[in-house]
């Protein structure tokens, strides 16, 4: 349960809904931390994940990218005991089923993936579309502005 009211701030903002839903559901849901990751910034405009993946070969794992959503499976296809035949005394390195979930920002893709060192790193950039990076708009005086306008307005009613 969550101790602040987020009410306040959707009635004073426009075009915040998505954060809103965001901060909902970042309150602890008793998930567990496995497996282990970082996310690292490594440039202006870049990033990258580190989940440690040890014990997974590159075909137990698989990496989604949907809409504003990043999911990395990991999941066992055989056991190893079944290979060796061998008794396993103590098992300390985790093999289990998993699955973590990303929320990504607007415009934030999947640049490129890899397996190293039992790390699996997704390096991810955010590629803003020109129409959405800001310009500089010119500033006319008086009568010059007005025509643009009209120009405008009577192209649009022909």
């Amino acid at each position: 349960m969550r101790t602040f009211d987020l009410a306040p701030f959707y009635r004073s903002t426009v075009g915040f809904d998505r954060l809103f839903s965001l901060l909902d559901q970042a309150t602890p849901d008793g998930s567990s931390g496995y497996p282990p990751y970082n996310i690292e910034r490594t440039g202006e405009n870049a990033y990258r994940i580190s989940v440690a993946v040890s014990g997974f070969g590159q075909g137990e794992l698989s990496i989604v990218a949907k809409e504003n959503t990043l999911t990395i499976k990991g999941e066992k296809v055989a056991n190893e005991n079944d290979k060796e035949k061998a008794e396993v005394l103590y098992r300390g390195i985790a093999a289990r089923t998993f699955e973590r979930v990303f929320q990504l920002a607007d415009f934030v893709i999947v640049k490129n993936a890899s397996l190293e060192n039992g790390l699996l790193h997704v390096d991810l950039v955010r590629e803003i579309p020109e129409a959405k990076k800001p310009r500089n708009i010119p500033i006319a005086t008086g009568a010059a502005s007005t025509p643009a306008i009209e120009d405008t307005a009577e192209k649009a009613a022909a």
